[in-house]
Order: structure tokens, then C-alpha cells, then sequence
């Protein structure tokens, strides 16, 4: 694919026209990373977003739990949640570079607390699975947990320690990304390890909506058609818009993968001015079998969250607000100390298996639609799953190996966008190898 420059329209010349390399639909920090990731491989990218970052993402919680967000019958998933978060050391380190200042990230551990029996019971077999499947959790004596967080309850009834579950806040994630894609010439552009030092020039952010891609007369997706009446040129497109895939015209064979809207409420909070803050690692738990969490911040905030409600209420949930600060002063009671601050809803897009589409689209025939690639349902691991996601996204528009093209195409084809399809072929197109309940919280 030879580079171009992205072609900026002004507001007299009518409706944006906009030509670049690749077009990347939907600036959640899937997209965004994506987008980077392309500009860093030497290519000209336009993103295409009504409001950068301010969907799922803003909401997000950043939990990198690729232990504590474990759960039963959802093995597929658990390759994927940790291959990402062995590619976030990387990751970061590049972003900030580019960025020029930190994102956020915070590699303490998490701290899983159950209130009653029944919580320590479920939350010791929860453990054991854990442990079958590689994964290193601790059981702490209380006075240990309680000595590592004193604002804990004393009425806990078991702890565990997870080491390798980390944090990063969302919002500062998504501005550390404009900043890498909007930058004159970010730092440590390479298209892979080695490889000589390659940009695609600055990001073009379009704020509008795609309502359709764009075929030529081979059936090569081409772009997309905007809202205002415009339109994006690109070789390559990347689809991540959320539950929005469903709203977009003309895919191929009217492809529609079955998509629902999660809605979750999640609160942020902060400690007094002057007063130390109130935890220093993430807290999960069980309270009488529902799940809450509370995420410090650096600056002194706490995030509580989140409900998981399949409803038609598109703002927070008075029920639900009420249940998170309940639950989470039974974990750490202080929290009735904190000052609220922020009460906010937002829909995650979630799949029939909780497991992203990210892959190629084809067409009825089984082809692989030249220029079209989905990265989309990442549900509650979209913060998590972003470096995987971006990396695996960006190869596929460009034909591209990585480092372990085995572990990839076993990725894909765990999120192979067309496994849902009536009559979808077996298997799955390989990477070039060159290189549920309308109240109930997720478990921890």
C-alpha cells in the first residue's frame, strides 16, 4: 500500500472529501490505538467519529484483569485477555513517547474480597480454576489484606492477591492517543522491531458520523459515505464503531453479526482535599454474590463500578447507583466519606459469546472483501484487549506478519467476525506469515 496524504476540505468547498490510506470508523481506544498503530507503520490515516472517546471508553473503569475478569465457561476468551496484557508494557512505553507525557497506567496489584461464606466459597473455587489455568492468585490472611489497605473491612470473610492485574485510566489513554495521532511526528515510528523509523504524517479526526461503506466496481471497500453528505477515500477501512455496526449501510451480503448494547453504570468519586487517599490497588469483590469494584486513581478519585443492565434506560440507574455505593462501602467502608462526583451510564457492545469480531470480512461466497476489516463487541475487555486488538487490526489491513504469526491466526480465528453466520464456512483466513440478566454486575 503506498502512502498518502490526508486531504483536508474546508467548509466552503461543501461536504468533506477526505483521502488517506486508511479510514478508521469509530474513536474508542480500539480505533484510536488502531489508527496509531497504522500511523506508525507509515501510513496516512483518517478517523471518523462524531465525539472522540466519548462512548464506552469514557466510562471505562481500565481495569487490566486479565486474572479477576475470569470467568466460567468463557475459556476462549482467556488467550486473548492475556496475550494483550503481555503486549501493555510495550504499549504504553511507545504511547507516552508519542504522547509526551504519562496515560495513566499503574501496574499495582488487585485485591479480590468476598463479605459472607458464600462469597469466600465461591471466590476460593473461582481461585483454584484460576490456578488450573496458569494464572497466579494468592489467598491473604485478612490482618495481611487489611495491613496492605487498612480502609478494608474488618468483616471481610477472604482476600486474594492478584499481582498481575494492573490499571489504566481511560481517559487519559484516549488523550494520550489523539495526542501520539495528531502530533507532528511521533517518536519511535517503526513499522515493526528494527525495521526503519516510518510515519504517516498527522491524523485526520473527522467529527461526523459513517452511515455507509463505499465498494467500487470489484467489490473492494473503498471508503465510507458520512452523515453530512460527504465522503472518506481509503484503501483500507477499519470498522470499530460499537453497537454503531449495526447502523452502517451496504456491507457486504448485508452482513449484520448479532450485536446488544450493555448498558453500565459506574460512578467516580474523590477523597477531601487534604485527607490521604483512600486505597493505593484495586479492590474487587463479592457482596452476598454481586460484584463491585473500586479503582484508585492517582489523583486522588476512586471509580466505582459497574452494572451490567440489558434495558431500555439509557441513563445511569437509580437502582443501580444505589446497589454500587452500597456494596462498595461493605468492601471499604470510607467510602461513604467520599465526595460523589461523577454518575455516569454508557453502552458497552457486547456479542453472543462476550468474545470481540475482529478479522476480516467476507462476502457470502467465503472471500475475504478486499479493503474491509471489523474490530468491534468488546464488551468489558475493550481497555484490556486494545494492544492486541490494535496490533492484530492494523496487520490485517496491511498485510502484515507479527512476531508469532501461529498465536495470531489462533487469535483471529477466536474472533472471526463471521462465526455467527448461518451458513459461515470452516475455518478462518490466516495473517500473511511473514513476520444475562438485566440487574446482575459481572463477576470478578
Amino acid at each position: 500500500m503506498t502512502s498518502v496524504h490526508s486531504t483536508p476540505v474546508g467548509p466552503s468547498q461543501g461536504p468533506e472529501h477526505v483521502r488517506a490510506d486508511v479510514a478508521v470508523v469509530g474513536a474508542g481506544v480500539v480505533g484510536l490505538a488502531t489508527a496509531w498503530e497504522l500511523r506508525r507503520r507509515g501510513r496516512s490515516v483518517v478517523v471518523v467519529d462524531p465525539e472522540p472517546g466519548s462512548g464506552a471508553s469514557r466510562a471505562a473503569a481500565g481495569m487490566l484483569a486479565p486474572v479477576s475478569e475470569v470467568q466460567y465457561q468463557q475459556e476462549p476468551l482467556y488467550p486473548l485477555m492475556l496475550a494483550s496484557a503481555a503486549e501493555y508494557p510495550r504499549f504504553v512505553a511507545e504511547l507516552e513517547e508519542a504522547a509526551g507525557g504519562s496515560v495513566g497506567h499503574r501496574a499495582t496489584e488487585t485485591l479480590v474480597c468476598g463479605v459472607d461464606a458464600a462469597d469466600r466459597q465461591a471466590l476460593a473455587d473461582l481461585a483454584g480454576f484460576q490456578r488450573r489455568h496458569g494464572m497466579a492468585v494468592e489467598q491473604l490472611p485478612l490482618r495481611a489484606a487489611r495491613a496492605l489497605e487498612p480502609a478494608l473491612s474488618p468483616r471481610l470473610s477472604a482476600a486474594f492477591r492478584i499481582p498481575d492485574d494492573h490499571q489504566i485510566d481511560p481517559r487519559r489513554l484516549v488523550a494520550g492517543l489523539l495526542a501520539a495521532l495528531t502530533a507532528p511526528r511521533p517518536p519511535g515510528s517503526a513499522a515493526s522491531p528494527g525495521a526503519p523509523a516510518r510515519d504517516g504524517g498527522p491524523a485526520r479526526l473527522v467529527h461526523d458520523r459513517a452511515v455507509a461503506v463505499r465498494r467500487n466496481a470489484d467489490g473492494a471497500v473503498t471508503g465510507v459515505r458520512l452523515a453530512g453528505g460527504g465522503m472518506v477515500s481509503a484503501a483500507g477501512t477499519v470498522l470499530s464503531p460499537g453497537t454503531g455496526l449495526q447502523d452502517l449501510e451496504d456491507l457486504p451480503g448485508s452482513w449484520s453479526p448479532p450485536l446488544r448494547p450493555v448498558h453500565g453504570d459506574i460512578l467516580r468519586t474523590r477523597v477531601p482535599a487534604g485527607t490521604p487517599h483512600l486505597l493505593e490497588r484495586t479492590v474487587r469483590g463479592l457482596v452476598h454474590g454481586i460484584p463491585v469494584y473500586l479503582v484508585p486513581r492517582e489523583d486522588g478519585t476512586v471509580v466505582v463500578g459497574a452494572t451490567s443492565r440489558e434495558d431500555d434506560l439509557p441513563g445511569p440507574s437509580a437502582g443501580g447507583v444505589f446497589r454500587l455505593l452500597r456494596d462498595a462501602q461493605a468492601l471499604v467502608p470510607g467510602v461513604a466519606d467520599l465526595e460523589l462526583v461523577e454518575v455516569m451510564a454508557r453502552a458497552r457492545p457486547g456479542t453472543p459469546d462476550d468474545i470481540p469480531y475482529l478479522g476480516r470480512v467476507r462476502d457470502p461466497d467465503g472471500a475475504p472483501v478486499p479493503g474491509l476489516v471489523v474490530s468491534t463487541g468488546y464488551f468489558r475487555h475493550g481497555v484490556l484487549l486494545t494492544p492486541l486488538a490494535a496490533r492484530l487490526a492494523a496487520q490485517l489491513v496491511l498485510g502484515e506478519g507479527g512476531p508469532d504469526p501461529a498465536a495470531d491466526a489462533g487469535h483471529l480465528d477466536t474472533t472471526d467476525p463471521h462465526r455467527f453466520d448461518p451458513e459461515a464456512p470452516t475455518g478462518h483466513p490466516q495473517p500473511v506469515a511473514s513476520g444475562p440478566g438485566a440487574q446482575n454486575r459481572s463477576t470478578p
